[in-house]
């Protein structure tokens, strides 16, 4: 009987938390490229990815900024949106992002800043429906590009994905984050197909107005 309850957990796990996983990697699959393969885009979208004590970008976040700003000098984007979280006086990702860009070489006026992603979800909802972006290329880890590609197309905004792995990761980093990617993907097909959650919305801020 113990082992029969425990045979239809794990099933349980696979369906729950494996398939939807499974799903979005093939659903993206032929989405993710290079800098040189990448189509052109007009905006980057790079998600936020935490802070240091000090406020400056975690090393994961550096390297989604230095990709876009890989993206940026290749002529395949003209403007970057860096959306993150803001909710606290003293924690304000998009502007260390924005900083760190600017140290960079990218000028300030083709940085557009969203305080209110605090989650994926949340991201592209408000690039599409506050920022009026149509279509981008998605700047973040190869781990979190399936969930984020899928979140982005199955809302509206048609997207590519650009890998932002531009160092080694530790093995138990690597571990951690694909292990949270199980529940956080079953909770984005569940908003994108179910729920259809509303994030913190405002007035409209298109990057290009004359598009919208």
């Amino acid at each position: 009987m113990l082992i029969r309850l425990s045979l239809w957990m794990i099933i349980a796990v696979i369906v729950v938390f494996g398939l939807p996983r499974l799903l979005t990697e093939i659903l993206t699959i032929g989405k993710i490229e290079t800098v040189e393969s990448s189509k052109t885009a007009r905006v980057a979208i790079v998600f936020g990815a935490g802070l240091q004590r000090d406020g400056t970008p975690t090393p994961v976040l550096e390297d989604r900024v230095n990709a876009a700003v890989q993206l940026y000098n290749a002529g395949k984007v003209e403007k970057i949106l860096m959306s993150g979280d803001n909710r606290f006086v003293d924690y304000n990702e998009p502007g260390a992002m924005q900083a760190f860009a600017i140290t960079l070489g990218v000028p300030q006026e083709d940085i557009v800043l969203d305080y209110a992603g605090r989650r994926t979800y949340d991201t592209c909802y408000r690039a599409l429906h506050i920022f009026g972006v149509k279509e981008a290329i998605l700047v973040t880890q190869r781990f979190h590009l399936p969930r984020a590609l899928f979140t982005c197309n199955g809302i509206g905004l048609k997207s590519t994905g650009l890998s932002a792995d531009l160092q080694y990761y530790r093995r138990y980093s690597r571990l951690v984050w694909n292990t949270r990617e199980l529940p956080a993907t079953t909770m984005a097909l569940w908003q994108v197909w179910f729920s259809h959650p509303l994030p913190v919305l405002g007035d409209p801020e298109p990057i290009f107005p004359s598009e919208n």
